[in-house]
């Protein structure tokens, strides 16, 4: 498959502070800018007409597109064509809450393995939910202590009712339960020492499916990383299992809630802390990604092409020239991003290293692989001309659950197979749904 198959057929960014947009048509569907008409034909819905199909990108309330707002970029390249849009924006879209902000006081929780949705923790309800200080606090101590470090070498730790919040976990009490939904890595009996334990990190898994879920950094408190478990308050009723997992695209949620989790998460700590370059690490401070923040007001659509995704819903040939398609345009947050084992890029990652306004982002190993590879699967999925930022890759993080596109193809019945059953023969319309990647 080469590079162009790749790509989305038809991509769109709004930025929403400057009420302005970019799209973008892959060459084989518009093979000339001409034939695209763009039309705002109802409040936040946007209509892209080709001459084969029709693409249809709902908007976020408060969004619309300004008529005779839309003019061909003279940047269109063999690849594609390019238009420019503005915007009305009557209302800007807020960023969603993280796991982290939505852990309240007085409120009963439940908290369950995002892996296969079994419960870890069961109505837990806190006296105090208490951020912790900065992940590099340590070596700011200096600064505002007269006196030797009074911290030096002990931990902060919640008690029986506590909520400690770090950046991208929590520190919980442990309870009786535990023994019954966690597994400890290595030998189950409490024989760990409080030398070994500090030592070697002693972590702590999901007992149904065996997902790394966190750390036990003594015999009384856990470490749980957001990016592996969901909160579920009480009034929210008993967790739904069939939302959290799909038997036909089983990495395709765990996927989009890392996505999503990682990106509500820096957007909150970007907007509380003004810092916007994050160094993604491992839980022994190794770094892996290093992550800077651009945009925080962007929506973005897409229209995946069907034979580069392999998607079982819709196959290579399986395209209708009376094609309608639609799709919801999502919160996102543009990032440029470097891999810190690239060789190439050493210099860029000593410096990033050595600066201390970069923020550390701990995750879990696992998570960490699993990023990287979501990061590069995003940034190919884009328009050549926006993968790269001088040294750096560009990719788009969306905060939002799934992204869905409905397919409604017009059907002729002359055009059915024989083969298929009589209900299908009797249709005209066919509906798809495809969950994007």
């Amino acid at each position: 498959m080469d590079e162009t198959a790749k790509q989305d057929l038809v991509f769109l960014e709004l930025r929403q502070k400057l009420q302005r947009g970019l799209l973008f048509i892959r060459s084989d569907i518009a093979r000339d800018g001409a034939d695209v008409e763009i039309e705002s034909k109802q409040d936040s819905i946007l209509n892209i007409q080709t001459a084969d199909r029709t693409y249809q990108v709902h908007l976020t309330a408060g969004v619309s597109l300004m008529e005779t707002s839309c003019q061909k970029s003279p940047g269109s390249t063999e690849h594609g064509s390019h238009f420019t849009l503005r915007l009305r924006v009557d209302q800007p879209s807020e960023a969603p809450c993280s796991v982290i902000g939505q852990l309240q006081v007085k409120v009963t929780h439940s908290f369950l393995c995002q892996s296969c949705g079994s419960m870890v923790l069961q109505d837990r309800a806190f006296g105090r939910v208490l951020p912790l200080p900065n992940g590099n606090w340590n070596a700011l101590v200096d600064d505002w202590c007269c006196h030797p470090d009074p911290f030096a070498n002990r931990k902060l730790l919640p008690r029986d009712g506590d909520c400690l919040l770090g950046d991208t976990f929590i520190l919980l009490a442990r309870d009786s339960s535990c023994e019954q939904t966690l597994t400890r890595e290595g030998n189950s009996s409490q024989q760990a020492s409080a030398e070994k334990r500090s030592s070697k990190r002693v972590m702590v898994s999901c007992r149904s499916c065996s997902a790394v879920l966190g750390e036990e950094l003594t015999a009384e408190v856990l470490k749980f990383y957001i990016t592996e478990i969901l909160v579920k308050p009480r009034e929210d009723g008993e967790c739904d299992i069939a939302q959290l997992s799909l038997e036909t695209k089983p990495n395709s949620v765990r996927e989009r809630f890392l996505e999503q989790t990682l990106a509500s998460r820096l957007v909150e700590l970007s907007s509380a802390q003004s810092i916007f370059r994050f160094s993604i690490q491992t839980p022994d401070g190794k770094a892996v990604i290093l992550l800077w923040l651009l945009n925080t007001d962007t929506l973005v659509a897409s229209f995946p092409d069907a034979a580069a995704r392999g998607d079982s819903f819709i196959s290579a040939g399986d395209v209708h020239p009376r094609e309608h398609q639609s799709c919801q345009a999502v919160q996102a947050v543009k990032v440029l991003y470097v891999l810190c084992s690239d060789s190439k890029l050493k210099d860029v990652v000593d410096v990033w290293e050595k600066d201390i306004s970069v923020h550390p982002v701990p995750l879990p190993q696992g998570s960490c692989e699993e990023l990287q590879k979501l990061l590069m699967s995003s940034t190919f999925r884009l328009p050549a001309f926006l993968r790269c930022m001088n040294s750096y890759q560009v990719t788009y993080l969306v905060m939002l659950d799934c992204l869905v596109i409905i397919v409604h193809q017009a059907i002729h019945p002359r055009d059915i197979n024989e083969k298929r059953d009589t209900k299908s023969k009797n249709s005209l319309e066919k509906f798809r749904l495809a969950y994007v990647l």
